[in-house]
């Protein structure tokens, strides 16, 4: 097997026991990024030559007879919202197209000090709004399974990367469904952890009462260790949770005997592609086989989430936005007559069409005699879905349903029309409205071939139920094992 292939625990155990050498691993991975990314375009910004230097001091100091931490010396990719010292971060937007930063993101510093080798930044949707990577400003990533397909978004690079082997495992954030829907749609598992788990400082805001960075990893042992790596509490995050974090791995338990599984009807009804809801239905009953429990529910207030979420995330944008006007950092247009002017021809050329739109209606939103009509009653309903969430756990440890409606669909076919494109988030949105963690993991292939995604969802903190469930569904299934170039 090419090195490329192994997941992450693999590679750092033969890392760890010497049978390969840190520099044999990155070269393999680079080797891996020249094969494929002409076709796939998931990195925005690669630093192959600083890699190998990392590398090399990796091997000085396994020589040295340091014991690397566990996952430490992979390399790995990071979405390209996340701020890296000495290297750009650009949002995949004009705005900031030459910004270098000067601190690194908590999560990158958390790495780093791993030893982890950062090959890059990886390609997203403009400041994450999008599902379908779409919307970057300088590339459309593809998705590894049908190139002529998109690899679902914001965080598509991230979810295109790790299914293409061209790193070990990623960083994506997700606001409304953008680390599991591209998850989902590229075949990997990617992990949406509860609101606070996993510090936010560093990660260039999009909607901060909904934002949440979380991996992308080849298998659920890998995504337990990576959130073991980065979660935690931050000083420098007032949102961050003070709470004693737990050691994800020993929830890897292949037992889910009693467990009590809810099945919200909400989200099997219009729109959902049959291909998706009998892949995810005979993932229930299988793990009715395996000795849990399950039974449809209603959370009644789903069918809202969806306009809910776009209030408050557009709310929530135009206010962050805001700080974008060419005065400060970024994008400055080159002509104009005086400042208010510099500020418009600021903004309306270093936004792409998206984000403006975004930025208007969460404008409106929040204006004046507007306020109490939208944004005040999307607060009122997050409140409502929020209760629902809670009612729900009160019975049931976990709720499973589909983590997208359709499979990857093909570049361009719902770029022209917004409405179609946000219901690619009707399943997911819910889980950040409410501050969930949930997991999104393959669960079986349509008739083109194209990977389904199963989501988890959990009780607040309760990352280690998601966690057992999933990796007791995967020890039964082999859906993980297959790559995009076996079709």
């Amino acid at each position: 097997m090419e090195l490329y292939r192994l997941t992450a625990c693999q590679a750092y155990d033969m890392l760890k026991k010497r049978e390969i050498s840190c520099r044999e691993l990155t070269q393999s991975v680079i080797k891996r990024i020249e094969d494929v990314e002409k076709d796939i375009d998931a990195y925005l910004y690669l630093d192959t030559e600083q890699a190998l230097k990392q590398a090399d001091e990796v091997d000085r100091l396994i020589a040295s007879g340091k014991e690397l931490e566990p996952l430490g010396g992979l390399p790995i990719g990071i979405k390209d919202n996340m701020c890296t010292k000495g290297m750009t971060t650009t949002c995949a937007s004009r705005m900031l197209a030459n910004f270098v930063p000067p601190y690194d993101a908590t999560v990158v510093k958390k790495l780093k000090d791993r030893h982890d080798i950062i090959l890059g930044k990886l390609n997203m949707d403009e400041f994450a709004m999008g599902s379908s990577t779409e919307t970057s400003a300088f590339k459309k990533t593809k998705n590894p399974w049908d190139i002529s397909r998109v690899p679902g978004g914001s965080s598509g690079g991230s979810a295109a990367a790790v299914a293409a082997d061209e790193a070990f495992f990623t960083l994506g954030s997700d606001t409304g469904g953008s680390i599991r829907q591209p998850a989902s749609l590229c075949g990997v598992v990617g992990m949406k952890p509860t609101y606070g788990a996993i510090s936010r400082y560093g990660l260039i805001a999009f909607a901060s009462s909904l934002d949440q960075i979380g991996p992308f990893t080849k298998d659920v042992t890998d995504c337990a260790m990576v959130l073991n790596a980065i979660a935690g509490h931050d000083a420098n995050d007032s949102t961050s949770a003070v709470r004693e974090c737990p050691d994800y791995k020993s929830a890897l338990i292949e037992d889910v005997k009693g467990l009590k599984i809810g099945v919200p009807r909400e989200y099997f009804g219009q729109g959902i592609n049959e291909e998706v809801k009998k892949a995810v239905i005979d993932a229930i009953e299988l793990l009715k086989t395996l000795g849990a429990d399950y039974e449809e529910t209603s959370l009644k207030y789903t069918d809202y989430a969806l306009s809910a979420y776009y209030l408050i995330a557009s709310a929530e944008a135009s206010s962050n936005l805001g700080r974008y006007d060419g005065v400060k950092y970024g994008y400055r247009a080159a002509n104009y007559e005086d400042m208010i002017d510099m500020y418009k021809k600021t903004r309306s050329e270093g936004f792409g069409s998206e984000v403006k739109r975004r930025i208007m209606l969460g404008t409106y939103a929040l204006s004046s005699g507007y306020y109490d009509a939208y944004y005040l009653k999307a607060l009122k309903v997050r409140t409502l879905i929020t209760e629902d969430f809670k009612k729900a756990f009160e019975k049931y440890d976990v709720l499973i349903v589909p983590t997208s409606p359709t499979t990857a669909f093909k570049i361009g076919e719902r770029i022209d029309n917004p409405m179609e494109m946000y219901l690619s988030d009707v399943c997911t949105v819910p889980v950040n409205i409410a501050g969930l963690p949930a997991l999104s993991m393959p669960c079986g292939f349509d008739s083109r071939g194209l990977p389904i995604g199963l989501q988890i969802i959990g009780k607040a903190f309760d990352e280690e139920t998601i966690l057992r469930v999933a990796y007791t569904f995967e020890k039964n299934t082999e859906f993980h094992n297959k790559k995009p170039d076996e079709r």
